[in-house]
C-alpha cells in the first residue's frame, strides 16, 4: 500500500494515494550474478580435466600423475552439476552435464562387462601377475593363490634373488616348474613361471633400465602363446616421465597370424593414460576392462595408505583371446595387488 497525501487545490484539500514502490532486498541481483560466476569457476577445472582425458593431453609432470585419478574426478564432477540444477542455472547445468557425460564415457565402460565379446571354444589358460616390491611379497601367499586358482602362467615384477629363493622354498616350482627368470637387486628384475614348457626365453631391456622376461609357451590344444612380464618405469616426476613414455612405446604388439600374445604386469599406468591406451591398441584388450572389473584398483596397498588407489596392474590379452573373469588379490608384503584372469585361447589351427 502507498501512503496518503493531500494535494492543495482551489476547492480545498483533496486526498490522493501516492504510489511508493516496495524496495527489493539490497544486493540480490548482485548475489545472483556472483553465484553464477562461482558455478562457472567450479565447473571450469572439471571441463579442463575432461578435455585433457578425452583428447589425451597429459604432458609431463604433474598431469601424467594426476590423470590416473580420473575415476574419482568423474564422481566429484556430479557436485557442480547438482548445484547448478538446484540453483536453476540453466547454462551452467548444461555445461556441467556435458562434463559429467564426457567423464562417464571414459570411465563407466570399465565397470560393464562386454557382452559382445565372444569367448572362443578353446583351452582355458589361467594367468596371474604380481609385483613383489623388491622381492618382499609374502611367498607363501603367492604360492597359495597360484594353487587355489590353478594358475598356469605367473608374471612377476620387482623380482630379486631373495624373492626367487623365497618362492622356491614356498614350493612355487613344484606347481610351475618352467621359468624364465632374471632377478636383480633393484626393482628391474622380472620372471615368468609356467606350468607348460617354455621356448625362446629371453628379456627385453627397456630404456628406463627395467628388464621384461618373455618366452613362448606350448599350451596343449592352442596356438603358441607369447608371454611377457611387463614393467615400464614409473612416471615419478619430470626426470622419469620421458622413460615412462619410451618404455610404454617399446611394448610389443600382438601380431595377427603370429603367436597369441599376452602382456602381464605393472604398467605404472591406467586406461586414462593415452600412452597406455596406445599399447592396448596394438592388438590387445585389457582383460579387466572386458570383464567389467576395470575399476578394481591395484596400487597402493601397503601399510602407509590404501586410498586413493589406482589401477596400475593389467593383463593385456591378444584380441583372439576370450576373458571369463578377472579377480584382484591382496598380497602381504607388496604395495601392489595381484591380478588373476581366466582366459580362453583359440584352438590350434582355428
Amino acid at each position: 500500500m502507498g501512503r496518503l497525501a493531500r494535494t492543495p487545490t482551489l476547492g480545498g484539500m483533496i486526498s490522493t494515494e501516492e504510489s511508493v514502490p516496495r524496495a527489493s532486498p539490497a544486493g540480490t541481483p548482485r548475489r545472483r550474478r556472483w553465484l553464477t560466476v562461482l558455478l562457472w569457476l567450479l565447473i571450469a577445472p572439471f571441463a579442463v580435466w575432461a578435455a585433457g582425458r578425452v583428447f589425451g593431453l597429459e604432458r609431463g609432470y604433474p598431469t601424467i600423475q594426476l590423470i590416473a585419478f580420473t575415476p574419482y574426478v568423474a564422481v566429484v564432477a556430479l557436485v557442480p552439476l547438482a548445484l547448478a540444477v538446484l540453483t536453476k542455472r540453466v547454462w551452467p547445468a548444461v555445461a556441467a552435464a556435458g562434463v559429467v557425460v564426457a567423464l562417464a564415457a571414459c570411465v563407466l565402460p570399465r565397470w560393464i562387462a562386454d557382452a559382445d565379446a565372444g569367448v572362443p571354444a578353446g583351452p582355458t589358460l589361467r594367468v596371474m601377475t604380481v609385483n613383489m616390491l623388491y622381492g618382499q611379497a609374502e611367498p607363501g601367499q603367492i604360492v597359495r593363490l597360484v594353487r587355489d586358482g590353478a594358475v598356469d602362467l605367473l608374471a612377476v615384477q620387482e623380482y630379486t634373488a631373495q624373492g626367487r629363493a623365497a618362492l622356491r622354498a614356498a614350493g612355487l616350482e613344484e606347481t610351475l616348474p618352467n621359468a624364465v627368470a632374471y632377478p636383480r637387486a633393484d626393482a628391474g628384475g622380472s620372471a615368468v613361471y609356467s606350468r607348460f614348457p617354455l621356448t625362446e626365453q629371453g628379456y627385453r631391456q627397456l630404456a628406463g633400465g627395467f628388464m621384461q622376461a618373455h618366452a613362448r609357451v606350448q599350451v596343449p590344444g592352442a596356438p603358441e602363446v607369447y608371454v611377457e612380464s611387463a614393467h615400464p618405469c614409473a612416471p615419478m616426476g619430470r626426470a622419469s616421465d620421458a622413460c615412462w613414455v619410451a618404455d610404454l612405446a617399446a611394448q610389443p604388439a600382438a601380431i595377427p597370424g603370429g603367436p597369441v600374445s599376452l602382456l602381464m604386469g605393472d604398467f605404472n599406468s591406467t586406461l586414462d593414460h593415452k600412452a597406455f591406451r596406445r599399447v592396448v591398441a596394438k592388438g590387445y584388450h585389457d582383460a579387466a576392462d572386458l570383464a567389467g572389473a576395470g575399476l578394481a584398483t591395484s596400487w597402493p596397498y601397503d601399510n602407509r595408505w590404501y586410498f586413493p588407489s589406482v589401477t596400475l596392474d593389467h593383463i593385456l590379452a591378444d584380441k583372439r583371446v576370450g576373458v571369463r573373469k578377472v579377480v584382484i588379490h591382496r598380497v602381504a608384503g607388496s604395495d601392489h595387488r595381484a591380478v588373476f584372469a581366466e582366459l580362453v585361447l583359440p584352438t590350434a589351427g582355428g
